[in-house]
């Protein structure tokens, strides 16, 4: 990455207007941006899932969930895959239905693996987050919400001040839903706004108007949800400047506590309904970058503080003040507060990530039906388990993600005498970066203000599973 060179002329100014902050960086950026894209992983997680393997199972998950510490902290991820609609652009596990019946089934098994995992973790942990991802869990039906809730509290110790977060479709929802959302005790409402644009909601299958946004907001707020995100996308087929100039615009004028600005994933080789777009109308790479770049100076603009990548918050925010405190987290939902001991994933393709390393449910919604059907009531099908250099590459990793710095001392501490090999890597790597993206401080190693939009490149340095293996990933900016 950092050892390919552009001319003698341009590595000079590129090496000193990066150090410098200057102008002249981000002038010099489109020719950094072509020479050192590559696909790379986002790093939710150290090794990333396509490391995971076979050998770990069932017996591994249990064993691990029965040894959580007493006075743990968990978080729990809850996967309901379905949808009434394929969104071309999307890189979730989802399953289109336009009947109720499959939901219906589907929800008694994730009963009886609450119920297995529940009893495996016993009393002992306290359940401090719950998420409710997909597919489209607004896709519930108002007595399926309450039973949920009720199986959750059933067999989980939840902290009075739990946050519970769920990601919605507006094409979902009533005010009977809403109700029952408020009653099942959500805290926060993760809603996709992408692009407003008609031409390019209809290139990604995704109609989705200001108005029918702008209603989910205010019904969520009216309940009293003391959090509301939207996400954004740069990089999709017709988008231009305007189109994201005027997202932004629209996004901003309905105040949302924090907003996510992700770039297109295009990998049609790992989901196949991405071959529905028309790649030709997609923009190149550094267009990509001007996009991202127009859009995350607009929302500074309008207030909001930038966090790592891609997130963006107001003052107020958990995220802001996280980030500000040093005590920003990155799990499987991006950037987060979450700082609890372990995450459960229940549901079909759920990753959990524990102490000794990471499980993952089998992806097949009737294999995870059949599994959690049995007398184990676990589906899992492949993980991982953690080495002393995982859990230390995993952290600087992390910390780079999350702050673009890691301390020498932090990293001595945490990993005595382990440290050493990495710590001379990074010597290495700042040493032959003539760019000045990857610096040496007296005490820690940081990426400047001109480097950050190649942090998961810069960071891809540190991973030592990304030349074994054929996984392929998207492109990182």
């Amino acid at each position: 990455m950092l050892n390919s060179k552009p001319d003698t002329a341009q590595r000079s100014n590129i090496h000193e207007n990066a150090r410098s902050g200057s102008v002249g960086a981000l002038n010099m950026q489109p020719i950094l941006t072509e020479r050192l894209e590559r696909p790379t992983p986002r790093y939710t997680s150290y090794p990333t899932a396509p490391h995971f393997h076979q050998d770990i199972g069932s017996e591994h998950y249990s064993g691990w969930l029965q040894s959580l510490a007493g006075g743990s902290t968990v978080s729990l991820y809850f996967h309901i895959p379905f949808c009434d609609r394929l969104c071309w652009f999307c890189g979730c596990t989802t399953k289109q239905t336009n009947k109720y019946k499959p939901i219906e089934r589907y929800l008694e098994s994730l009963y009886k693996e609450i119920s297995s995992v529940g009893n495996l973790v016993a009393t002992r942990s306290r359940v401090t987050a719950v998420h409710l991802g997909g597919g489209s869990p607004t896709m519930l039906a108002p007595s399926d919400f309450a039973a949920l809730g009720k199986k959750i509290r059933a067999h989980f110790d939840l902290a009075e001040n739990a946050e519970i977060s769920i990601e919605m479709d507006p094409n979902d929802l009533n005010e009977e839903k809403y109700d029952a959302m408020a009653d099942f005790g959500v805290t926060r409402a993760s809603l996709g706004v992408q692009d407003f644009d008609p031409k390019v909601q209809q290139s990604i299958n995704r109609p989705q108007t200001f108005e029918q946004t702008r209603d989910v907001v205010e019904a969520m707020r009216k309940r009293g949800v003391r959090s509301v995100n939207l996400d954004m996308l740069y990089g999709l087929p017709h988008q231009t400047l305007e189109t994201v100039n005027d997202t932004v615009d629209s996004t901003v004028s309905l105040a949302p506590d924090r907003i996510a600005l992700f770039g297109y994933a295009h990998v049609p080789w790992i989901k196949k309904h991405q071959k529905m777009i028309d790649e030709t109308v997609l923009p190149g790479v550094v267009e990509r970058f001007h996009q991202a770049n127009h859009a995350a100076a607009r929302l500074v603009a309008a207030g909001y503080h930038r966090i790592g990548m891609d997130h963006f918050a107001l003052r107020h925010d958990e995220l802001s003040r996280a980030e500000q405190s040093g005590g920003l987290n990155r799990n499987f939902q991006g950037y987060t507060t979450d700082n609890a001991d372990a995450l459960i994933g229940l549901g079909a393709s759920s990753i959990s990530r524990l102490p000794q390393g990471y499980v993952q449910n089998t992806p097949s919604t009737h294999d995870y039906q059949r599994r959690a059907d049995t007398n184990s009531g676990l589906a899992t099908v492949r993980g991982l388990e953690l080495s002393e250099d995982d859990h230390m590459r995993g952290w600087i990793i992390e910390r780079l993600m999350c702050d673009f710095r890691f301390s020498v001392a932090d990293c001595i501490a945490r990993f005595g005498a382990s440290a050493t090999t990495v710590l001379e890597e990074a010597e290495m790597i700042a040493q032959t970066d003539k760019d000045g993206l990857f610096i040496k401080e007296p005490d820690a190693y940081s990426i400047p203000e001109a480097g950050r939009p190649y942090v998961r490149t810069i960071a891809a340095e540190f991973d030592r599973y990304l030349s074994n293996g054929a996984a392929r990933h998207s492109v990182s900016v």
